[in-house]
């Protein structure tokens, strides 16, 4: 038995001797280059398209046409446009509508197509959700511009029916923010069910036959198994969404172009910023409005990673 013993420890000396890379990458002392190598090109990328502009419109925000510095009069100048604050309304019911029916139907859909058992129809959901994504900003909303028109749509019976006669009674810009949903939702929903559609198969299977064992049914189980692990997963879903909102322009823009003076080009807050820098030539104004979307979108961001517990490990 010595003899052996003594063996097998020889053997395993060797093998650590011949691995060193392996006990290393065991311990965590020792990190594969291959995963740096795999970001680079992610983090050349974020740091040429969006640190770098980010830093220059800091340096524009707090300084004049001259390169002087300003300190904030750019800011409050921006804010004190009578366009300004309508702007910021505008978007700001929007978000509202377009993140609580994002979370709310999204998950609903993403639970409907996990609950199925069939797999062919799964997929078969799964990729007509996905198919409206597949177009591109302009012509998503060109094409419900042309849906949303009584006189050619579709659906004009229901448009007459809840008293909309003509295309300007449907663009007035109280109903923009609910029609804007409603783009932003049939273009960008699909992806997010198939990510969450993907989070509820990670759940372990075990823990779902418990649930079922113990008679949980379909919405107790979804309620306290599925919706808490899926909490970093909406979480992200809501950073993004919510960072997309916040640059409403293609909407609005081809709106306000479509709708010969009903709806102007300063609905929104990025439309104000790209008045004060091609129509109004004060760059360093438009500055300061982009940063004011960048500082509310980073609290809001953290309040829903906080609420998320996107890091948290346990």
């Amino acid at each position: 038995m010595t003899v052996v013993s003594h063996r097998e420890d020889r053997v395993q000396a060797a093998r650590s001797q011949s691995s060193p890379a392996r006990s290393r990458s065991r311990t965590g002392s020792w990190r594969p280059a291959s995963g740096h190598v795999f970001v680079s090109g992610y983090v050349v990328l974020l740091a040429l398209f969006g640190l770098v502009p980010a830093l220059y419109s800091l340096y524009l925000a707090f300084t004049d046409a001259s390169g002087k510095f300003s300190g904030v009069k750019n800011f409050t100048r921006s804010a004190k446009d009578y366009r300004f604050i309508p702007a910021v309304q505008h978007v700001a019911v929007y978000l509202v509508l377009w993140l609580v029916t994002l979370t709310i139907f999204v998950v609903l859909l993403a639970l409907v197509v996990h609950r199925l058992t069939s797999r062919r129809t799964k997929a078969v959901l799964r990729f007509v959700y996905y198919v409206p994504g597949a177009l591109a900003g302009a012509s998503s909303v060109l094409l419900w511009l042309f849906v949303l028109d009584p006189a050619v749509s579709p659906v004009s019976k229901l448009l007459r029916w809840t008293g909309n006669d003509n295309f300007a009674q449907v663009i007035v810009p109280n109903h923009l923010p609910a029609v804007f949903t409603i783009i932003a939702f049939w273009t960008g929903a699909g992806g997010w069910i198939v990510v969450l559609y993907g989070a509820l198969n990670t759940i372990p299977t075990e823990l779902m036959e418990a649930a079922r064992v113990d008679g949980a049914n379909a919405v107790q189980t979804a309620l306290r198994i599925q919706l808490p692990m899926l909490r970093k997963w909406i979480a992200y879903m809501l950073i993004l969404s919510l960072a997309a909102g916040t640059q409403l322009f293609v909407e609005p823009q081809l709106v306000s172009q479509a709708s010969f003076g009903i709806v102007g080009n300063d609905y929104s807050v990025n439309q104000l910023a790209y008045q004060y820098a091609f129509s109004q030539n004060d760059f360093n104004g438009s500055a300061a409005i982009s940063i004011d979307l960048l500082i509310v979108a980073l609290i809001c961001a953290g309040f829903f990673v906080a609420r998320g517990r996107l890091f948290e490990t346990d």
